[in-house]
């Protein structure tokens, strides 16, 4: 399993068990040079989004992998996680309507979760 895959099955898996809303994965490696996956997910409130990127930091962090840039935490409208080979955006809900990026990345294609268990 590569290892991109791999951080996106542990970041998927971490967003669940806090209850993310609607989290997808998109692969972008046929699309995009700047990552091999996207993945979007919503909570409900500040609190909910900041724990989402909080769960998925910490158990990816015991994984071996650390980002190499954050953004939008103190706000909690849009945090971005940048893994250089995944990127996690989890929004509020509100922002996640507003921005769309899942009708920007439309070319992408949606990953399952179990297909990211094979390997």
């Amino acid at each position: 399993m590569s290892d991109s895959k791999k951080m996106a099955r542990l970041a998927l898996h971490a967003l669940e068990d806090k209850k993310a809303i609607d989290a997808k994965v998109i692969d972008i490696q046929n699309v995009s040079v700047i990552a091999d996956y996207f993945i979007i997910a919503s909570g409900s409130n500040k609190n909910q989004v900041q724990a989402l990127a909080d769960n998925v930091s910490e158990e990816l962090g015991k994984a071996g992998y650390f980002p190499k840039h954050t953004e939008g935490y103190s706000t909690a409208n849009w945090i971005l996680l940048d893994y250089s080979d995944i990127i996690i955006h989890i929004f509020s809900e509100e922002d996640r309507l507003f921005y769309d990026l899942e009708r920007i990345w439309r070319e992408g294609s949606i990953v399952e979760a179990s297909d990211l268990d094979e390997d």
